[in-house]
């Protein structure tokens, strides 16, 4: 109640959600503050008497080490450049060692929704119903037989039997050089807290291979599937090997040094059958060269700017909360099905973007409740919990204990009233929400009115956003984000994109809602009395506005995805498990595809312009059926405008 008063509109706040709130919000401020700084690398191309030739970074220059930001700018490369020129260079030094890369361990919950994410571009929530599907059994042969162990775990380890039986079919499948002398233990692999009341996720019987049960399975349970047997049979196999050789180029005044490194496998151990997806300079393979004078081929520079850290994923959230000791493997995946089904995150590119109202929410909690949104204080009470869990404290004595601050503090944020409190985010939120003036202080200043002040507001419907203190009399508004006041800007005119099969421009529009397509429909020949019946029609009337799916930008909408948006709804054909079609649309929590009585979201927002029919029919497979089901009372034939079907329902 304390927040639906305070910030109308906003739904809840809870332990874990409200810190993974955090989290997203406080990367987005990080990326929003970042300022690029500008760096240069250099690397040469050498080429010996032979006329073999490789590339090679610098490493030392004039008797000083290069770091990342030796060079600024276009003048210190040049000069670096032209020092490099009035050198001759030697190979001073070739030198191979062999390198381990040791298999990671069978999957956790977490590590599961991460790899799944990164490989197979699974959601948590997707994710974790495909490998519930699997836990609780697939029919094979009349038999319904569960593929893999409990998959809500936090375990690291595997039975003693489970290790023997994957041991086992090692050593019959690719023999003694594959199998480790030991057992490998992955005990020190835990996440904090870890309560491991289940051992890691793994195959029940490894004799099932992926190839084996592939008939019997939809291929996303196939895919996954294959990655939960290959990851816990390839964590007792024997490690890869490389040979990592490194040539070293030194000038003749021995002041400046380059370096190309590259390796060669020369065991593949665990990755037959794991493949690893590291793709670096171990991957690089360097020609056989000799000691001796090598030439300048070309001096290679190249311009770089600091990025910002990247923001969150589900996959990067999961570790990130994993590594704080937040949360459980068994409420991962609805922590994040809350934050987005609120409103208060959307996933544009698979990355979390907070939303204006989560925004506003994340900075209530953390200048008014800051205690509880504190990553360390919410780590300890899941320490609290576990306790109560095994028996080592009474609920009722940590109730008590965590009641008395809370209560207090939700009867002193009770007496604050909402304009109190919305100046309270204004000075909290200032860096980030408004602009700075030419002496770099925060300019709060209406520039539509010019002696207005501009303040967080809230709304019950669109949630947080800017506004004028002269309200009624100035009406400017404007987003919270600075990003979308700046697209808001750029589409203050109709942008012109092309036409309508029907001949008509298409415009790109920002409305009260956001950006959306708009063109005129056909003007059809009417009889007379036709007319009379439209008379009243407003001129609007005439014009068809499609909205743009949240989580796609503005700037990617050319001509073919403007006319692709404007044939939703899409059907993409029947379902064969009850022969009723598979319509593709788009709402108001983004693209989902719908059947008769169930639904699935599309958790890429872009795969709306490539989804096909085999793919949907996998989700709508695996989607639940909705909770009411209507059906069908009378069917009163087709709209006359539209075709459509007119029905009445129950």
């Amino acid at each position: 109640p304390i927040l639906w008063t305070k910030l109308p509109g906003s739904k809840s706040a809870g332990r874990v959600q409200s810190v993974a709130l955090k989290l997203i919000t406080e990367r987005e401020h990080e990326i929003e503050l970042f300022d690029p700084e500008e760096f240069w690398t250099l690397s040469t191309k050498f080429s010996d008497k032979n006329n073999n030739s490789l590339t090679a970074n610098i490493f030392q220059l004039n008797d000083k080490k290069i770091e990342k930001f030796s060079f600024k700018n276009k003048s210190e490369i040049n000069k670096a450049s032209e020092e490099v020129k009035s050198k001759k260079f030697n190979i001073s030094d070739i030198s191979t060692k062999v390198i381990n890369r040791n298999p990671s361990g069978p999957f956790t919950t977490s590590t599961l929704q991460q790899t799944a994410s990164g490989r197979l571009g699974f959601g948590a929530s997707r994710t974790m119903q495909i490998a519930q599907r699997l836990y609780q059994g697939i029919e094979i042969d009349g038999e319904t037989i569960g593929l893999i162990t409990y998959m809500r775990t936090d375990g690291t380890n595997l039975s003693t039997d489970a290790i023997s039986s994957l041991r086992s079919y090692i050593k019959t499948e690719f023999g003694n050089e594959y199998l480790p002398n030991d057992p490998l233990n992955y005990s020190g692999k835990k996440a904090k807290n870890a309560q491991e009341a289940h051992e890691a996720i793994r195959p029940t019987d490894v004799i099932r291979s992926p190839s084996s049960v592939k008939k019997y399975l939809s291929p996303d349970q196939h895919k996954l599937y294959d990655l939960i047997w290959s990851r816990a049979l390839s964590s007792q196999m024997e490690s890869a090997k490389f040979d990592r050789n490194t040539i070293t180029l030194t000038s003749d005044d021995s002041g400046t040094i380059f370096k190309a490194s590259g390796s060669v496998i020369k065991f593949d151990g665990f990755l037959k059958i794991y493949k690893d997806q590291k793709k670096d300079d171990d991957e690089n393979i360097l020609p056989e060269m000799s000691k001796g004078p090598v030439n300048i081929e070309a001096i290679l520079d190249e311009q770089h700017f600091t990025q910002p850290p990247p923001r969150y994923s589900e996959a990067s959230l999961v570790k990130k909360l994993e590594e704080l000791g937040i949360g459980r493997p068994s409420t991962y995946a609805s922590i994040i099905s809350v934050i987005s089904t609120r409103g208060y995150a959307e996933t544009i590119n698979k990355r979390f973007h907070p939303t204006d109202r989560g925004k506003l929410i994340s900075a209530f909690l953390e200048k008014l409740f800051s205690k509880y949104v504190d990553y360390n204080f919410t780590a300890g009470l899941e320490n609290q919990l576990d306790d109560i869990t095994s028996g080592k404290e009474g609920w009722i004595k940590v109730l008590e204990m965590f009641w008395k601050d809370f209560n207090q503090n939700v009867l002193d944020v009770k007496e604050k009233r909402t304009r109190e409190v919305l100046d309270l985010l204004n000075d909290s939120l200032g860096s980030l929400i408004f602009e700075r003036d030419k002496d770099g202080n925060i300019d709060r200043k209406c520039q539509l009115c010019k002696n207005g002040s501009l303040s967080l507001k809230n709304s019950f419907r669109g949630g947080a956003f800017i506004g004028c203190s002269n309200y009624p009399e100035c009406k400017f508004t404007r987003p919270l984000s600075k990003a979308k006041a700046a697209q808001q800007s750029q589409l203050a005119e109709p942008k012109l994109i092309g036409k309508h099969e029907n001949g008509n421009d298409m415009y790109l529009k920002n409305g009260r809602f956001g950006p959306y397509i708009q063109y005129e429909l056909i003007n059809e020949i009417q009889d007379e009395e036709t007319v009379k019946k439209k008379k009243k029609k407003k001129e609007n009337d005439n014009l068809k506005n499609i909205s743009i799916p949240k989580g796609i930008s503005v700037e990617s909408i050319d001509i073919d995805k403007a006319k692709f948006l404007c044939t939703l709804p899409k059907s993409l054909g029947n379902n064969p498990d009850n022969q009723k079609e598979i319509f593709l649309n788009s709402g108001r929590f983004g693209p989902y595809l719908k059947c008769e009585n169930k639904s699935a979201r599309l958790e890429n927002v872009e795969d709306i312009f490539t989804i096909g029919l085999n793919r949907a029919i996998t989700l709508i497979a695996e989607a639940k059926p909705g909770r009411i089901s209507s059906s069908i009372i009378k069917d009163l034939g087709e709209h006359p405008d539209d075709k459509r079907p007119v029905r009445v329902m129950k």
